[in-house]
């Protein structure tokens, strides 16, 4: 049996997805009256409609249902984990806990599994990160995704439970590099959608990823994670996909920043507070983030896009 906390569309997806190979998931949401909506109709109706629950697919608003020993997946936002494990922490115990999101807390620069490690200390927490949309995933379509934990033994029986026919995992236990490839790519699929939203053309977004791509690595490296990670599905895999589909909230939201557009505040946009987090964390150990900086710059409002891209274009010229 596998537990998901989390009803959005991701949460929803993972639990269609396992439920569909036999496996028995119950799914937690603290919303009382969504939860009886989804037991009455099969479907999440609000975040993924359309596509039918499992029979073994259970929901529940009361999460001490969750058994023990059973592994539960995370799908929180990262800017509201803390909350969600300061409310319902004590019921997690004794539970292999896997983070389902992507991003840096803002108040505290810490990764999801780094922050899991902080608030449960009897925890080891993995990491389910990659190039995938919920609607693929709760499809059936073919999804390669990266699974990271520090305890080796605890990834393998992970990457065995939660493998299933169309979404198959490969694991690894450089949580460091898996966290923060999926939250650094968030940052620059802002700014990716933010040239193509400006009209500045495919060419500028080419080459916002390949050095955005730079800084997911300067960074990451210097805080411990093996390059291999951020070459593999969990950083390039991933900033390839955000940076390149309209189903990416990070890159539709830059889109609309490039296009001058409002943006709909109740779709969670993590590269927002994660590129925050990042240019202080950056600041701090002395890592320069150009790209970084231009997007906090734009969502800060003290820059114009066209004064940002001269910046950018006008640094001193080097080697690759």
């Amino acid at each position: 049996m596998i537990a998901v906390c989390g009803s959005g569309a991701f949460g929803t997806a993972l639990a269609i997805s396992i439920a569909a190979k036999g496996t028995e998931v119950l799914m937690w949401s603290r919303d009382a009256e969504h939860v009886a909506e989804m037991a009455k109709t099969r479907e999440n109706t609000r975040r993924l409609p359309g596509l039918p629950f499992p029979d073994t697919l259970q929901v529940t608003a009361d999460i001490n249902d969750i058994p023990a020993g059973i592994p539960v997946l995370l799908s929180i936002p990262m800017q509201k984990l803390r909350d969600m494990i300061g409310a319902h922490g004590v019921a997690l115990e004794s539970r292999p806990l896997v983070a389902c999101c992507k991003g840096v807390e803002l108040t505290s620069g810490l990764g999801p599994t780094s922050l899991l490690a902080k608030l449960i200390p009897s925890a080891t927490p993995a990491i389910l990160t990659g190039p995938s949309f919920a609607a693929d995933i709760a499809r059936g379509l073919p999804t390669a995704v990266t699974l990271a934990c520090a305890d080796a033994d605890l990834c393998k029986d992970l990457q065995e439970q939660l493998t299933t026919p169309t979404l198959r995992l490969y694991r690894t236990t450089d949580t460091i590099g898996a966290e923060l490839g999926g939250a650094l790519k968030n940052v620059i699929a802002i700014a990716a959608g933010t040239v193509m939203g400006a009209g500045l053309g495919e060419s500028a977004r080419a080459a916002i990823m390949t050095r955005g791509y730079a800084e997911m690595q300067r960074m990451s490296l210097a805080l411990g994670a093996q390059p291999e990670t951020l070459a593999g599905l969990s950083g390039f895999g991933d900033l390839t996909l955000t940076c390149t589909s309209a189903q990416s909230r990070n890159y539709s939201f830059g889109l609309s920043l490039g296009r001058g557009e409002g943006f709909d505040g109740s779709i969670t946009v993590e590269g927002a507070a994660t590129a925050r987090a990042v240019r202080a964390r950056a600041h701090d150990i002395q890592i320069d983030m150009p790209i970084t900086a231009a997007v906090v710059a734009l969502l800060d409002g003290d820059h114009e896009l066209r004064d940002l891209m001269d910046r950018l274009l006008s640094r001193p010229l080097k080697e690759e």
